[in-house]
């Protein structure tokens, strides 16, 4: 009979699993955690920080394009779009096994899978602390193959009666090993839960880059993510500026409410989500228009639809991918608006260069430049986003002023940076995403 670790090297071809199933929990749950992100306190400068988060920005948007390579109707097509585990944006801690041990892990709102690098590790990426030790855990169960965590994977394997997991997130980044219960510990010391039988994936054979983590931490719809296991489906985020050195916060369960986080006493907004049968993980919005100094700009609602046949297109809200990917018409279509509104030269950019919506800065002396209004338009609600949510400096450019958003050839991304000092809330019981001006920096 061969070993496990013989039968995770067979698994090294593609194999393109995802989640869908998950373990119950106790209702009412709720934690508050910290963010913090994942190139915090690395001493990088202000443009090695840009630059970096463009490239993941680059990858991650490219996994999601490759849905339309591949043929449509398919479980292993959703599989297959699962964001990469080394793309995200933002690390929170959790608590392993008993005794507790602590890690880092990525926050992911586009997958579903709870996963930590275990050992003995047959291939791992490097992290900070060491792997999980599963055998020195007093609360660490296997799951057999029968299990409902099993049975909730796409194509579940089996090994001497112990389900084996594999996940790929895209052509660099995959994860496989043995699914398995533990206690998670979550939250900031005032509000720690430690949660029983939590199904999660310990992983033996990993290969991508974990941004100083030792995993990931799925907040997808599907019933493997934390959000689902918990049982409390509901949580929001408060990003703070992209720049800024304070961390951004986490709401989970009882704590995720936008009560008393408005800063502006401006209405709470919300747009309900729509679900994509072909990715139903994640989290798509019905996005109506865009607006530019006040004009709704002329673009068929329709470039922002889930394509029905094949389940591409789209408006996903994503807080792994740094800045707002538009569908190529609206993208060309905001690009003209503010090169017309904007009295100010447009840089020739290189083609490497991921904004390409650009101006000569600082601005001629004694020129006055009034910058357009940027409002994204919804279901129900309509985001007006600050100045510094949607125009950076990219010193890339020679210092240009840019627009941070770039175009996709399929589908739209609402990314973090268009998110940060909003107190944004997924709402999965009443299918809702609502969203309010707040303090991140103060929460």
């Amino acid at each position: 009979m061969p070993s496990l670790a013989a039968f995770l090297v067979l698994l090294l071809p593609p194999l393109l699993l995802s989640a869908a199933g998950a373990a119950e929990a106790e209702e009412l749950i709720g934690f508050k955690a910290t963010l913090r992100h994942v190139d915090a306190d690395a001493g990088y400068t202000e443009e090695q920080l840009l630059s970096r988060a463009l490239r993941r920005s680059s990858a991650r948007v490219a996994t999601l394009q490759s849905l339309a390579a591949l043929a449509p109707g398919d479980a292993i097509t959703a599989a297959r779009i699962l964001v990469l585990a080394s793309d995200g944006e933002y690390l929170m801690e959790m608590g392993i096994g008993t005794p507790t041990r602590y890690y880092s892990a990525i926050l992911d709102t586009g997958s579903d899978l709870i996963w930590t690098q275990c050992a003995p590790c047959l291939l791992c990426v490097d992290q900070p602390t060491p792997y999980f030790d599963p055998a020195r855990s007093a609360t660490y169960r296997s799951l057999g193959c029968a299990s409902p965590a099993c049975n909730a994977l796409y194509y579940p394997l089996c090994y001497q009666k112990v389900c084996v997991y594999q996940y790929f997130y895209g052509d660099s980044a995959s994860t496989a090993g043995v699914l398995a219960n533990e206690t998670f510990t979550f939250g900031t010391n005032e509000t720690r839960v430690s949660l029983p039988g939590i199904s999660f994936g310990c992983g033996n054979l990993n290969a991508g880059l974990l941004a100083n983590g030792s995993g990931m931490v799925g907040f997808g719809r599907g019933s493997l993510s934390l959000v689902s296991q918990l049982g409390s489906p509901r949580f929001s985020y408060c990003l703070t500026s992209f720049l800024s050195p304070v961390p951004s916060r986490l709401y989970f369960g009882v704590y995720a409410t936008l009560n008393s986080t408005n800063a502006s006493s401006e209405p709470v907004q919300s747009t309900p989500f729509v679900v994509n049968p072909a990715l139903p993980t994640m989290y798509f919005l019905n996005m109506t228009g865009i607006s530019v100094g006040g004009y709704l700009l002329p673009i068929d609602p329709a470039v922002f639809a889930i394509n029905d046949t094949d389940g591409t297109g789209g408006t996903i809200i994503d807080s792994g991918t740094t800045i707002t990917y538009l569908a190529e018409p609206a993208y060309d279509a905001v690009r003209a608006a503010f090169a017309s509104q904007i009295t100010l030269p447009l840089l020739n950019v290189t083609d490497a260069s991921v904004l390409d919506t650009c101006f000569q800065w600082p601005p001629p002396p004694r020129q006055s430049v009034t910058l357009p209004q940027l409002v994204l338009h919804f279901d129900g609600a309509d985001w007006e986003l600050p100045l510094q949510n949607y125009m950076l400096v990219d010193p890339s450019t020679g210092g240009g002023l840019c627009l941070a958003m770039a175009s996709s050839s399929d589908g739209s991304i609402i990314g973090s940076y268009q998110h940060q000092n909003f107190n944004v809330l997924y709402d999965l019981e009443n299918s809702l995403m609502s969203f309010v001006p707040a303090p991140c920096h103060l929460m």
